[in-house]
């Protein structure tokens, strides 16, 4: 659906060229939800905007549902931005009209007559639940609310793809889910390709299927989130993972020096999940274990657990290859 082909950007800043991207290649699939994901400065919002045309690369070419955003012309481009809806972070709606009218907006736009525009919006209103709203102002709604009137209106054109700009930034942790449950269902209902940036981890894991991890304009780790989420290769990953933990790496390091025993980290994925493996293997091999650390969740429809182990007695090795027969992946952090 999407394609950057060698794609930088630089912006000029007085006589100097400032890198906003450097040269990337990035595919998105039809149909996925592709998170980007990095600190502020890294580039996120350039890359979202050329997507839609609102910013053209330095260098190298963007390709979106099949044309390349470098031959179309000014009404190429608008009919190109009618095909992709928007959700900003602080919502953008206009205060003067109501929440209706402001679902209906682009179609007005667009040369809509009014009576099939509106029909539209409420058609949309009743998907993001907000039908006992439709005549309200957006002073009168919550920030969840203003949200959901803000993805309608994304919505409302019926676009193949959907950008949400730090769409749940802005919102309380129970707001977040509820607008990213959403989403979701948006996604598996439609079809939709939604691009979503953000700086939380955890918005990442809960919706998306693949990530794009940014630093300093440069593309450091790419891939399923499953594989990106519990083994981070890049720095930048591993600090994501452990913002969204509440891990203090350092601290972390510095007590497991203290603890004797081989340390282990035991992912577990699926099903597996929720075996008892753990004590029978204890049993097996006769080893003593210390849990320093874990976590049971999931990364969109995967259960998954971490388990970070100091092993002691017993036979260790058997218990690894018994950990990793088990289906467990099996990461030695200090023999």
């Amino acid at each position: 659906m999407i394609n950057f082909e060698q794609v930088h950007k630089s912006f000029r800043v007085g006589a100097r060229e400032v890198p906003a991207l450097q040269p990337l290649d990035l595919r998105i699939d039809a149909g996925e939800v592709f998170g980007i994901i990095g600190h502020s400065g890294a580039g996120k919002s350039t890359l979202l905007r050329l997507i839609n045309g609102l910013e053209t690369p330095s260098g190298g070419r963007v390709v979106v549902d099949g044309q390349a955003l470098d031959t179309l012309d000014g009404d190429g481009l608008r009919a190109l931005r009618r095909r992709v809806g928007m959700i900003f972070q602080h919502f953008n709606l206009l205060s003067s009209k109501t929440v209706v009218d402001n679902i209906a907006f682009p179609l007005r736009l667009a040369g809509t007559p009014k009576p099939q525009a509106l029909a539209r919006a409420d058609e949309l209103l009743d998907r993001v639940g907000l039908r006992a709203h439709r005549d309200k102002y957006p002073a009168q709604l919550s920030g969840g609310q203003k949200q959901r009137v803000g993805v309608a209106r994304a919505l409302s054109t019926g676009p193949k793809i959907l950008l949400c700009d730090e769409a749940t930034s802005a919102l309380d942790p129970q707001t977040t889910a509820s607008v990213l449950q959403l989403l979701d269902g948006i996604n598996r209902e439609l079809g939709l390709t939604i691009v979503l940036i953000t700086h939380e981890m955890d918005v990442i894991r809960r919706v998306c299927d693949r990530v794009a991890v940014l630093d300093a304009g440069h593309l450091v780790e790419l891939g399923p989130v499953r594989q990106v989420f519990l083994h981070p290769q890049h720095p930048t990953t591993r600090r994501f993972v452990a913002e969204s933990e509440a891990i203090d790496e350092d601290d972390q390091h510095a007590q497991y020096a203290a603890i004797p025993g081989r340390l282990l980290r035991l992912t577990f994925t699926g099903e597996g999940t929720w075996q008892p493996v753990l004590g029978r293997v204890a049993r097996e091999t006769g080893i003593d274990y210390t849990i320093l650390a874990g976590r049971i969740d999931r990364i969109k429809d995967l259960p998954y657990g971490q388990l970070t182990l100091a092993l002691t007695g017993g036979d260790v090795e058997a218990a690894q290859a018994s950990f990793a027969a088990a289906g467990v992946e099996v990461e030695e952090l200090r023999r």
